[in-house]
């Protein structure tokens, strides 16, 4: 079982950075990709970054280039960089993993935080 907590959002003015820590509890063996999802104000949730196995990072859409995502200091840890923010990217942020495939040892189904909100103004 994995429980995982979100920290660092608040309120920003564009052009600010805010950094988004992702704290696991748990079983560190059953994480093996993470990721970062927003939900802006009436709109559907998103993914904005993903640690995956390996160490790979992707950023998707607007987020490339002003987004990173990365392991903090502790293997429990992970970290979304935000520069350059804008008003659009006003959202709640939640981080979730997910579990090694077909094990069994590990609870099959993604655990998500409960989120932090981001709010930008222009």
């Amino acid at each position: 079982q994995v429980m995982l907590r979100e920290s660092g959002g608040g309120s920003v003015q564009s052009g600010d950075s805010l950094k988004l820590s992702c704290i696991a509890a748990g079983n560190m063996d059953c994480i093996a990709d993470w990721a970062w999802y927003r939900q802006p104000p009436t709109k559907d949730r998103e993914l904005v970054a993903q640690l995956r196995t390996g160490g790979e990072a992707f950023v998707s859409g607007s987020a490339k280039g002003r987004f990173k995502i990365s392991k903090g200091d502790r293997k429990h840890i992970v970290v979304l960089q935000m520069d350059d923010l804008t008003p659009d990217d006003t959202a709640v942020y939640t981080c979730t993993t997910n579990p090694p495939p077909g094990d069994m040892t590990c609870l099959q189904r993604p655990s998500w935080g409960q989120g932090t909100q981001v709010s930008v103004s222009s």
